[in-house]
């Protein structure tokens, strides 16, 4: 083998060794915290919702701000969930319940008849 093939095949080496290790580290870590996937992405729609409510006039600030809180306690409940490193069906039961009582606030809130504008 010529020294410019060794080089390449020596790059080569390297290149698949420290792609298996950023594999290995990113692995061990999604496997430190528990993937609650459904929570996340449910809270971003919820999110959205209430962003939504509040640009359109459909929600008042005191209603904005309440859903606001019920959102960062559901984030809360996420996060104790988390802390031990296993997020159990019952957590996730609790956390799904949470999740509906914070949907159909936003629902109520949204179509309750009362305006950011007062109409």
């Amino acid at each position: 083998m010529n020294a410019a093939a060794t080089m390449t095949t020596r790059k080569l080496r390297l290149s698949l060794i420290g792609t298996a290790l950023l594999g290995l580290i990113a692995s061990t870590a999604q496997a430190q915290t528990p993937a609650t996937p459904r929570v996340d992405q449910r809270q971003a729609h919820q999110q959205a919702r209430i962003a939504q409510g509040a640009a359109s006039g459909a929600l008042t600030a005191q209603e904005t701000q309440r859903l606001e809180r019920g959102q960062a306690a559901v984030q809360n409940a996420e996060a104790q969930a988390k802390a031990d490193g296993t997020v159990t069906q019952q957590e996730r039961r609790h956390l799904h319940r949470m999740q509906e009582r914070k949907s159909a606030a936003i629902h109520r809130a949204k179509h309750n008849g009362k305006t950011a504008t007062g109409q």
